[in-house]
């Protein structure tokens, strides 16, 4: 099942941030994704659980991984011209530990956070 992206008036779209970050974390793996909010699609992603990643990772779960994820994302944003992003954290979150990692890694990767 499809779903649409929600219909907002252009008075709402003016106000909202254009791109931003948004953070998983599990027991096993760390994921996260930049969603475009107009249109509530994803802009760019990076996981631990890629294919690729997991061979060069020494595990998927820990604050290195998070680093690195970071930096890989913060890469695919500037090779997708995405200059700047906010970040989205859930009410557990704070920054410290892998949400600082992946945070950090970004910026210092080139993308400005607003």
């Amino acid at each position: 099942m499809v779903i649409p992206p929600p219909v907002r008036p252009p008075r709402i779209i003016d106000f909202l941030k254009p791109y931003v970050l948004k953070m998983h974390f599990t027991n096993k793996y760390v994921s996260a994704q930049v969603i475009h909010t107009p249109t509530a699609t994803v802009a760019c992603s990076a996981s631990s659980q890629e294919k690729a990643l997991r061979s060069s990772l020494e595990t998927t779960r820990d604050v290195a991984a998070a680093a690195k994820i970071g930096k890989i994302l913060g890469e695919r944003l500037l090779i997708k011209n995405i200059p700047a992003i906010t970040i989205h954290l859930k009410r557990e979150q704070k920054y410290h530990g892998k949400v600082r990692a992946v945070v950090d890694s970004v910026r210092d990767a080139g993308v400005k956070l607003l």
